[in-house]
């Protein structure tokens, strides 16, 4: 993989979320890591220089969260479609329960304080900058609260800087 500059990607944000997915990972080579797909967050810019960041959102369920609030950096990986259904595995699985990784057939690569997937064809990895829980008085539309969160699991929203970014090939250089 190449590391890049985020100013020389080339890519609908949108696109990249809501069809092709991410994997959000946390963790380290000594206590271990966790995974889970996701098909909504955000990527743009905030604070300080405009600097690039990616937030994203994980439920108090979720395993992945344990190691996300532990750690100071997580990792997004965009994987080819030809890994569409790992990543629904991936993302219907818990890590509590089974080694998901390594039935997804991924390999594990620890480095730039976390880890990512060799496989990935895009990976930003990330350094938490913010964390703060969705509160039931935030939302004005309660239609959106009753429909995304019938049992009041609301998310932890996450903000990371993206510190580096790393390409497989071009197809997300400008």
């Amino acid at each position: 993989m190449t590391e890049v500059d985020f100013k020389k990607l080339k890519f609908n944000p949108f696109k990249l979320l809501g069809k092709e997915w991410m994997l959000l990972s946390a963790g380290n080579e000594q206590d271990g890591c966790n995974t889970m797909t996701i098909s909504w967050g955000h990527l743009g810019c905030i604070w300080g220089n405009n600097d690039p960041t990616a937030v994203v959102y994980i439920r108090p369920s979720r395993y992945t969260k344990t190691f996300v609030d532990k750690e100071d950096y997580f990792t997004l990986c965009v994987m080819d479609a030809s890994f569409k259904k790992q990543m629904a595995y991936l993302g219907s699985v818990s890590g509590r329960d089974e080694n998901k990784i390594e039935k997804a057939g991924l390999t594990k690569v620890f480095a730039d304080n976390s880890v990512y997937f060799e496989e990935a064809k895009l990976v930003l990895i990330c350094k938490k900058e913010y964390a703060a829980d969705l509160k039931e008085s935030g939302f004005i539309d309660k239609e959106v609260l009753e429909q995304a969160y019938p049992m009041r699991d609301l998310h932890t929203m996450y903000v990371g800087k993206i510190e580096k970014i790393l390409v497989r090939d071009d197809e997300y250089l400008g």
